[in-house]
């Protein structure tokens, strides 16, 4: 399998991000951040976008975004936690090219979050914890899943890099 485009999926405070640079860094590639393309785009944060216009809004500007870098090569995407679990985003993320789950648990993920509102969803935690729960079920179909609870973002590159490796080579 011959890529040039790697999206990281999973749950918010999984370490997408950093490991989107990381990644990029080591394969000469660029970085994109979803979130970061939508407050940018909107001129507002997140946690702006849910205030004033609703979660419906940003996950439509989140696939607006996503369809403006299909066309992109070369590219490390980090993706928002909810933008896999839609179908659509999914089949066309696996299209476009590789995706890679950071499976983190959700205690790790609770000791990660930020308390100061800027990710909306993460205010009430039995509603996290469902949350959590539900998106599990679409991150388990991306390519590859990476068990990313303890382990940093070098021991993370190197799996990667490791697994792509082993995919057959296709022209």
């Amino acid at each position: 399998m011959t890529t040039t485009k790697l999206y990281l999926v999973g749950f918010m405070a999984a370490g997408k991000s950093t490991l989107a640079h990381a990644l990029a860094s080591t394969l000469r590639w660029n970085a994109v951040d979803t979130d970061a393309l939508v407050e940018e785009r909107q001129g507002a944060s997140i946690a702006e976008i849910f205030a004033t216009h609703g979660e419906a809004a940003f996950r439509a500007a989140e696939r607006t975004a996503l369809e403006e870098l299909a066309p992109r090569q070369q590219l490390v995407v980090a993706t928002g936690g909810g933008l896999y679990v839609d179908p659509e985003n999914r089949a066309l993320i696996d299209r476009d090219g590789v995706a890679i789950w950071l499976d983190v648990s959700l205690k790790r993920i609770i000791e990660r979050l930020p308390r100061d509102g800027r990710r909306p969803l993460a205010a009430d935690r039995v509603g996290l914890e469902r949350l959590y729960e539900a998106r599990k079920s679409a991150y388990r179909q991306a390519h590859l899943r990476l068990d990313a609870d303890a382990a940093g973002p070098d021991e993370l590159v190197e799996r990667v890099h490791e697994w792509l490796g082993r995919q057959p080579q296709t022209k």
